[in-house]
Parts: C-alpha cells; structure tokens; sequence
C-alpha cells in the first residue's frame, strides 16, 4: 500500500463531488486519483495547481497566464492580496515539490505525500472561492461536501495573441519534411473517429458514379390512428421535393412508387416490409432508399427513417426527430434536410483520402466542402490556401472541431507556433461540447502546443484498443518517443504501423513511416536492418527526397563513399526540381554530412549556406550552433551568436545558442540566465524542444553543483 494512500482517498472526494462543475479541474483530478506513479502523481498535482492558478490569474489578476511561471503568478496572488496567506505558502510547496513530476528528476517517494495534503488544502479554498461547495463537519469531525445548485458559469478564455514575429525562412530538406509530416499529421492526426458510415456501405455508394439515386418509401403510420394515414404519403413527398432540388441527388418520383406498390397488392403502407422496399428500390435503379415510421408516445410524434444500401441491405444511417402534431410539416422538413446533409456530404467524399474520410463531425454540406479542399491544397504543398479553406470551414460551422484543430496542426507545422495556439485554443475552450474522441483529439494537440512529448504519449494511450484501423495512432507515438530521443521505445511503435499495412496490403500514406523508423534504427545502431527497410521503402517512395536523404546518412556512415556520393547527387537533383533555393540545398546536404559524422565537410557546407545570404541571422545562427554543439570552435560561434541576436534579440534559438556556448566554456550563471530566458520564450512562442529542456537542465545543475562547491 502507498504511504499517500490516505490522501488520495480524501482527494477522491473531492473529485466525485466536483464532477460536471469544473471540467478542466475534473480532469486532471481525475487523472492524479488513477494514476500508480509517482512520477504521474506529482506531474498531475501541478496540473491541478496550474488549472487553478490560470483561473485566479484570469478572474483576478484581469489577465491571461501565458506562459508565466507559476512562481511568478502566485507570488502577484499573494501582493495583491488576491488570496489567503496560508494557501499561498500551499501553493509554494505543492509547486516547488511537483517540479520533480513534471521534469523527472531524481526524488524521495515521501515528498509526494506533502504535495497531496497542499493540493487537498488548495483545492478545498478554491471550491469555497467558486462558490462551488460548502464544506461543513459531522458530529465525527468527518468532511461532508454539499454542491451547490447552480450552475458554474464558464470563464472564458482569452485569445492568444497574434503572431507578432514571423518565423525564419525554413528551406531544403526541413522544408520538404515540414510538408510531409504536416500531410501525415493532418490527414491522419490521430485515431480513426468512430465511423459513421459503415465503410462496405459507403465505398458501394462512391462506386456508383455520377448522383446517388434515392427512392423514398411512404412512411409507416405506427401510431394506431388512422385519421394520421394521409401523413403516410404527405412526409414521403415531402422529402421527394427537397431532395430532388439538390444537384447532387437523383431521386426517383413519387408516381413511379406507387405503381410499383400497387402492384404488390398491399393492405396498408404498414405492410411494406425492408424486402420489399428493396425490391421497389432495385427496380427503379436506386442506389439506396428511405424507409420510415410515425409514431406517437403522449404528445410527441416522433419521425423514424433509415437509410438503406438497395445491393446489400446494409443500414447506412439513421435518424430520428421529434415534434407535435403542430408542427409535423417542420419536423418534416428537418428530416429531409437531415437526410439530405447525409447524402450530399457522402457524395462529396468520392475520391478522397480513405484517411481523411472519417473526419467528418459537421452537418454542413459547405463546412465539410472546404474541409476537403483544405486537404488537397496540402497534397499540393499549398499551406496558405489549406489554412484559408480550414478557416472558411469553420466559418460555415464554428464546432467543425476537427477542422479547428487540422488548422492549428498546420499552423504549427509552418512554425507559426502562435497561430496554432491560437487555432487549438478555440476547440479546446468547448472540449466539454465534443464527443470523447474528439475530446482527446483536442487534447492531443493541446499536449503538442503546450505541454511535453509525455502528455502527447499519454493522451494517444487514452485509446483502449487503437485497432488495424488506426496505424497513424501507433506511429504517433512512436514519433512522441523520438522527440524524447527515445528510441529504443519509438522502434516498435513505429514497427507496428507498417505491419498493420503490410497486412493489408497497401503502401503506407507517406514515406516518414518509413524514414522515422530508419532514423530510430540508426540512433540505436541496428544498420543492418535501417538498410533492409529502405530497399523495401524504395519499391513504395522511389525518388523521395527524404527516403535518399536517409540512405545517404546511412552509406556515409558504412563509408560507403560512391553510394553516399550517388545518393547525394540523386537528392540534389531532385532539389533542384522542387521550389526549393539554392541556399536550402546547401542546407539538406549540411544535414547529411553532420547526421552521419563527417563533420570537417558539414562544416563546409554551413560556410557555404553563409556565404549565399550573409546578412540572414538564421545562416548565422545555424553555423554558430554547429561550431559550439559539435566544439569546433566555441569562440567563434558566439560570435556568429551574438550577430545573429543583434537582428532578432529574443528569438529563442539564437538565444538557445548564446546560452549553450557560455555553457561550454564553463560560464554557467550566465548560461543558466540566457537559457533559462530562451526556455521561457520558447514555451510562449513555440512548443517543447526537448535539447533545449535538457541543455537548460544542464546548466542548473552546474550552477547548483558550483554553489556548493563555493561554500
């Protein structure tokens, strides 16, 4: 038994009496009572902390957190008079203790208790603070907590703010993989949503050609009074009315139905069984047929209709909608309208991505228009027009959530990391409206933006059962594993995804199934088999930038010169191709060089790249870094450094680079300040980057050791 065990027992109270209240809080708490770690345990504690800690911020400070420290947020609480001294000394403790969560690092499993107590303490003030609850004592001392009745009015959050600094030119081979993870990311962003066709079903319909063809059957009257039968006829052209004024439909005329069922010597519409409704429907050449019901329960009459495959029976939707005998003609029209979104927006997907295909969640048939020229701007590398389709379809429906987030992952595959945030903001402020796959698909990409590869990986494995249908779940987490540099864990993560394709028997969508994996293989050495898949990624990516780029890296390593030199020219050549600089040529072939070790000549080639746009901070900053990471020549870098700051002095890279060379030559205070100043800039205008985590750890603990070394 844990020693905390008693505390997470009380913090479980809270957490079943706060439920359907505070959702962003119920979340992480919910996580924290579950969680078996302590690790887990103390980064969930300091989730809490920061949920509460941005609210008070937003309802007392009058502004949103950002990225501020949470230090600096309480220490304003505590000025300000904001909130009560001992549950400011709480917060103090909760976040200085739960660092060692949030950034593993080496820690006494007692520690945690103390943390759970501060939570406990916090978190009972502030549902006193929200008026959410009224803690009072039994006779036995014991805590009992009553809800309040009303409702918790959302506080709403603000915006981020808009993108103040364009990023650097990005070029070369970061360009072409930018593109094709953003194509991978966006067409498959995570697991595959619940389907809301059966796929059978829906790929007959697309075979089809030209307009789906629809016969609608008269409705059955179920409601046992016959004065209602006229609406048996009256709902059936109803619906033949509206869906024949859509350009997309072909619907078969109320005349020829009924000469057909007249011929079937019916004693009532009631009569009409599924058999038959096909038969009619085959005969008149329709793709599919409506088949529906009256029904009465007290007041309400209720309109039942189900959509039907005429070839194999199969249910391809249903709907159901409610209403009065007073307005049966409106609920009419609502289910044709209903039927008809369905139909048009079906017809719509012939010929897309089957990846993009269930990725649906809008009623609108114009929302889910611009949501799929959104994704063929991005096969043609046209971000700028994909994000103006992905804004127009959310214009059409403000809760096409999915198509809110497809815009922030682009954004954020451009670099345009504030622009994302902003994007993924908007979906994540009505995550308690969304289904709970989209719900987790939000806070997926919340996790990419503003979190760590860690909560990437646990939200990916909030699937119980990512199945054959989802190989883009398994490769995502092996690629959050890699940006850990963890890749003895992301290799069978990344295996798994091209078993699922091999088993069906198709290539993977896009070559960085493959070169993910290669680049994982050769982080952990295993060449041999780094040179197998990329003969086997020949056969499905032939001439793709990336797969020789890979290849190249992986001869040059072998010292297998001619080849490496073969590949290098083959990739040059395609470059040249593609719209793509001279200067971003030089770049990739730079990366080749320094990935595989020869480092005299990659160095060259960051001379090369310089010398093309000499005043650009960004060539500057790329040689500077590579003299100092690589200890070519520290002085020199920070020389390039420093000229690169003069240009742009808070951009966080080059401040990154500065900090990393005074690291270097043993300047560590000055080091642990630019970092730390660095770290802070990029956590506000970009997302996590997991060497500059571990170069800023670096310094503080060499400021740490020289301390006590000095006393």
């Amino acid at each position: 038994m844990a020693i905390w065990t008693a505390e997470i027992k009380e913090l479980e109270k809270l957490y079943a009496s706060i439920k359907g209240q505070l959702p962003d809080l119920e979340k992480e708490l919910g996580r924290l009572v579950k969680a078996d770690d302590e690790n887990m345990i103390l980064l969930y504690s300091r989730r809490c902390l920061e949920v509460i800690i941005t609210d008070l911020c937003e309802c007392e400070l009058k502004r949103p957190r950002k990225t501020e420290p949470l230090k600096g947020i309480i220490d304003k609480l505590y000025k300000e008079e904001k909130v009560p001294a001992h549950i400011i000394t709480s917060m103090h403790g909760l976040n200085e203790l739960s660092t060692y969560g949030a950034h593993p690092k080496d820690f006494d499993p007692e520690q945690v208790k103390p943390v759970l107590v501060n939570l406990d303490i916090i978190i009972k003030w502030y549902l006193k603070y929200k008026q959410i609850v009224t803690i009072g004592r039994t006779e036995v001392e014991e805590e009992t907590v009553q809800l309040r009745k009303e409702p918790l009015e959302e506080v709403k959050i603000e915006e981020r703010a808009k993108v103040q600094e364009k990023p650097s030119k990005v070029s070369g081979r970061i360009l072409i993989s930018i593109v094709a993870l953003a194509a991978i990311l966006i067409i498959a962003a995570i697991l595959g949503y619940p389907k809301i066709f059966k796929q059978d079903t829906l790929e007959k319909l697309r075979s089809s050609g030209g307009r789906i063809s629809v016969a609608v059957m008269p409705f059955q009257n179920m409601t046992n009074d016959s004065t209602k039968n006229f609406w048996q006829e009256m709902i059936q052209n109803s619906l033949i009315t509206l869906l024949s004024n859509s350009e997309e439909l072909k619907v078969r005329q109320i005349e020829s139905i009924s000469t057909l069922l007249q011929n079937n010597d019916l004693a009532n519409y009631v009569s009409i069984t599924p058999k038959l409704a096909r038969s009619i429907s085959q005969k008149l050449d329709a793709n599919v047929f409506v088949l529906g019901s009256i029904n009465q329960i007290d007041t309400i009459i209720r309109l039942n209709a189900k959509l039907v495959d005429s070839k194999t029976k199969t249910v391809v939707k249903s709907f159901r909608i409610d209403g009065t005998v007073k307005n049966i003609l409106r609920i009419t029209d609502s289910l044709s309208v209903m039927v008809e979104r369905f139909l048009v927006i079906s017809k719509m997907e012939k010929g897309i991505s089957p990846d993009l295909q269930p990725y649906k969640y809008t009623n609108s048939p114009e929302a889910y228009k611009y949501f799929i020229l959104a994704g063929k701007a991005i096969n043609r590398n046209d971000s700028p027009t994909a994000l103006k389709y992905y804004s127009q379809a959310v214009a059409e429906d403000s809760n096409f959530f999915v198509a809110t987030l497809f815009a922030s992952i682009q954004n954020t595959m451009l670099g345009m990391y504030e622009d994302a945030k902003e994007w993924c903001l908007k979906a994540y402020k009505k995550r308690d409206q969304m289904p709970l796959m989209e719900k987790i698909m939000t806070d997926w990409v919340y996790a990419i933006l503003f979190e760590t590869p860690y909560e990437e990986i646990e939200n990916l494995k909030l699937f119980d059962d990512p199945d054959e249908q989802v190989p883009v779940c398994y490769w995502q987490i092996g690629n959050a594993y890699s940006k850990l540099f963890q890749y003895d864990r992301a290799i069978p993560e990344f295996e798994k995804t091209l078993k699922i394709y091999d088993k069906w028997k198709i290539k993977p969508m896009f070559v960085l199934n493959y070169t993910t994996l290669g680049l994982a293989y050769h982080k952990t050495s295993q060449y041999e088999k780094e040179r197998r898949l990329y003969k086997k990624a020949k056969k499905d990516f032939p001439n793709d930038p990336d797969l020789i780029y890979r290849q190249a890296i992986l001869a040059l390593s072998e010292e297998k010169t001619k080849d490496a030199n073969d590949y290098i020219e083959k990739y040059k050549s395609i470059l040249k191709e593609n719209p793509v600089s001279e200067e971003g040529s030089t770049t990739g072939v730079t990366g080749i060089y320094t990935d595989a070790g020869i480092l005299d000549t990659a160095e060259g080639y960051y001379r090369q790249a310089l010398s093309l746009e000499p005043e650009n901070p960004m060539r500057m900053n790329n040689l500077a870094y590579f003299l100092i990471d690589k200890d070519r020549n520290i002085n020199k870098g920070l020389e390039l450094a420093d000229a690169a700051l003069k240009s742009r002095p808070d951009n966080y890279d080059y401040l990154h680079t500065k900090g990393w060379g005074l690291y270097k030559q043993g300047k560590y205070q000055e080091a642990n300040d630019i970092l730390q100043k660095s770290w802070d800039i990029r956590r506000e205008k970009a997302i996590y980057n997991h060497e500059a985590f571990l170069h800023l750890e670096a310094a503080k603990k060499a400021v740490a050791s020289q301390k006590r070394t000095d006393r």
